[in-house]
């Protein structure tokens, strides 16, 4: 058997960068580990607060069109509000005018007594389609959250603390008090005559 001829290279055509491999850094091997300079940084902040103040204003823009924008959308829901509430009361006004140009025109009493009662019962009409309710307070007990007081009166009839007449009726919107009954109250039976008998 022939024994095979070791190959061997000459040291001379060994690559240099096999020799001595871990001594010799790479320009890789320097920047790992490392941190990016100053001005590097300070370059990094300026961009990263740069993009945040850009944010910021595009924010505070999109805001202020928000409010604007909002504020329109409440004036046109008021403006609609308004006039869906006001039309109905239109036709009662007409009605009211047409009856005091008929009142200048006749003597009728009837005719024009006739006229007021239809205007009332159709602003009535009106009223209970938006759900507004009058209340009476004649007789009842006197209630601040309900009536306003304008006056006290002694009556023998009216207890006192109840209410003896009503100037103006008050009016409810659902459980929302939307006028309170302007009303006069008793104070009981005068004290003169109790004094005189």
């Amino acid at each position: 058997m022939k024994k095979k001829k070791e190959v061997t290279e000459p040291v001379d055509k060994v690559k240099p960068e096999t020799i001595d491999a871990g001594t010799e850094a790479t320009p890789a091997a320097e920047t790992v580990g490392k941190e990016p300079s100053a001005e590097k940084q300070i370059e990094t902040l300026n961009a990263e607060l740069a993009e945040a103040r850009d944010a910021l204003l595009r924010l505070k823009a999109d805001f202020q069109n928000y409010r604007m924008r909002t504020a329109k959308e409440i004036a046109n829901a008021r403006t609609f509000a308004q006039s869906d509430t006001i039309m109905p009361f239109l036709q009662v006004f007409d009605h009211f005018n047409m009856a005091m140009e008929a009142a200048e025109k006749s003597d009728n009493m009837d005719a024009i007594k006739q006229g007021l009662e239809m205007i009332l019962v159709e602003y009535r009409k009106r009223l209970d389609e938006l759900g507004v309710e009058p209340f009476d307070a004649v007789g009842k007990k006197f209630d601040p959250k309900l009536h306003d007081a304008m006056s006290h009166e002694a009556s023998d009839e009216v207890e006192e603390g109840h209410v003896i007449r009503q100037w103006n009726t008050g009016y409810k919107l659902g459980e929302r008090l939307l006028r309170p009954a302007t009303v006069v109250v008793s104070s009981g039976p005068d004290d003169e005559e109790d004094s005189e008998n």
